[in-house]
């Protein structure tokens, strides 16, 4: 039997809630999230990529090859999340998880784009995939995000907000992005591409910004929501880490192409974590009322 509805929110009194979180990331991603990675010129980029070594190419075609493999499975995987809110009845958050899917898709176009007409890569990159890798992207990720089409519990909610903004996002994405720029910014390459990961980077700072919201109101109405967040950290965090570990297998850790280094990475990937840890600590046993407050003033000061 199909579904019915009961009526709808913006022709009721409630309308909508224009000072929330989620539109406010809406209205944010309106104005920032509009950028077409056709419009990016990547004439410099194939001049330069003319110009690297062997192990420069493998350095730059592995983390991209990376980057393309996370963002067309979190492209493919947000879909239960959104139904779940939907189902809820959330109509400022699902209006803002429209524009979190078209963001993902746009970076799935980002990446495949310059992979076709820098490098003109043609051959399978699935060799880069590595064993932790898989266990996050292959694994976890769908299968916690595919469990909301079965169960919709807050704590269901919970691990897959987890799994995908803090883990996924938060520590994964947010290290690869800016041991890559660094990498690039600091040697005055690659352009094209950097101009795509800061924009990248920027939308993706609105998508961990409504995860951890999503979690602190979770955990605030979840009867041991906290334990359940952080028993999904503990089992990822290990493999986030091995994910940075293994890519390093294949350059010097300590004297890596363009300067890098594997502890820098370890560092910064740590610091993403204790930065998300230390948000969610700081909203733990408030009010939503408080949560909010506190999550919007957290949004003025990135504007």
């Amino acid at each position: 039997m199909s579904a019915t509805r009961s009526g709808y929110a913006t022709t009721s009194e409630r309308g909508l809630r224009w000072d929330s979180v989620p539109m406010r990331l809406w209205q944010k991603a309106k104005r920032l999230g509009v950028w077409d990675p056709a419009a990016i010129d990547l004439t410099v980029d194939r001049q330069h990529w003319s110009g690297f070594n062997d192990e420069e190419r493998e350095f730059i075609l592995r983390t991209v090859a990376l980057f393309q493999a996370g963002e067309e499975a979190v492209t493919i995987d947000l879909l239960p999340l959104i139904e779940t809110i939907a189902a809820e009845g959330r109509i400022e958050e699902e209006m803002y998880l429209t524009s979190f899917l078209w963001e993902e898709a746009k970076h799935v176009d980002l990446f495949r784009r310059w992979l076709d007409e820098v490098p003109e890569v043609r051959h399978d990159l699935s060799g880069y995939i590595t064993p932790s890798y898989e266990v996050l992207f292959a694994d976890e990720l769908p299968r916690s995000m595919n469990a909301l089409r079965t169960d919709r519990s807050p704590e269901a909610q919970i691990r897959a907000s987890t799994t995908y903004n803090m883990i996924i996002e938060g520590v994964l994405a947010e290290t690869g992005y800016h041991g890559f720029r660094e990498s690039a910014l600091e040697n005055n390459l690659l352009p094209g591409l950097m101009e795509g990961i800061t924009l990248v980077a920027r939308d993706e700072s609105r998508h961990i910004r409504y995860g951890v919201y999503l979690l602190n109101r979770l955990i605030a109405t979840t009867p041991g929501g906290w334990d359940v967040m952080n028993q999904r950290m503990n089992e990822l965090l290990g493999h986030a880490m091995g994910v940075v570990g293994e890519f390093w297998e294949h350059f010097d850790p300590d004297d890596g192409p363009f300067g890098q280094t594997m502890p820098k990475f370890l560092a910064f990937a740590s610091t993403m974590f204790d930065r998300r840890m230390r948000v969610l600590e700081r909203d733990r046993g408030k009010a939503l009322a408080d949560i909010e407050e506190a999550t919007l003033a957290d949004i003025a000061a990135e504007a």
